[in-house]
């Protein structure tokens, strides 16, 4: 999963895919503990795209608290003229 892919989806779609991978992570987990699963790799590239994941989530919210921020400084400054 690429960072590009991830930053044209929104923020409900965003959730969805994390819970995927978590859920995807657990498993190879469960796995490789009972070694059922050889390439413990997958394990790996998984978490990195959880992080992908989350990084753009936290993009996306800052964004939103800073339009909401921009807003309200402009409301009140149209209250203290």
């Amino acid at each position: 999963m690429k960072i590009k892919e991830l930053r044209k989806l929104d923020i409900q779609k965003l959730n969805e895919t994390l819970a995927e991978l978590r859920n995807k992570s657990r498993e190879f987990r469960f796995s490789i503990a009972n070694n059922q699963l050889k390439a413990v790799r997958n394990l790996r590239v998984v978490k990195k795209d959880i992080a992908k994941v989350l990084t753009v989530l936290n993009e996306k919210r800052k964004e939103i608290e800073i339009k909401s921020a921009e807003g309200s400084e402009q409301i009140q400054g149209k209250e203290k003229k």
